[in-house]
């Protein structure tokens, strides 16, 4: 998650989610950070979403932290909607699936 607004207030956070428990914080940075986790993002093929008021929210934790109950629905869609673009279902985060480009 970025904000895309001036670079003095930009912010990134990443997730984790293994599919057994709540995501939680892997990554938050501002500044040149944010611009670094947001590079290492887009290499690696990660979808990007972007959301200043949640990614401000989201910063506020600590790393390892999983994110809190009351954010659980917009993260759940905002997984969801990473996972279709990428062509993922729900049964693809079982342990052992394969990714659907996987031969």
């Amino acid at each position: 998650m970025s904000t895309d607004q001036d670079y003095s207030s930009r912010a990134a956070v990443a997730l984790r989610y293994d599919g057994e428990r709540a995501p939680t914080i892997s990554a938050t940075g501002t500044h040149e950070l944010a611009e670094e986790i947001i590079r290492i993002a887009r290499e690696h093929g990660v979808p990007l979403y972007e959301n200043a008021e949640l990614a401000s929210i989201l910063a506020r934790l600590s790393l390892n932290e999983e994110i809190p109950e009351s954010l659980y629905r917009v993260i759940a869609e905002i997984l969801a909607f990473a996972f279709h673009i990428r062509g993922f279902t729900p049964e693809d985060r079982r342990p052992g699936a394969r990714p659907p480009d996987a031969s």
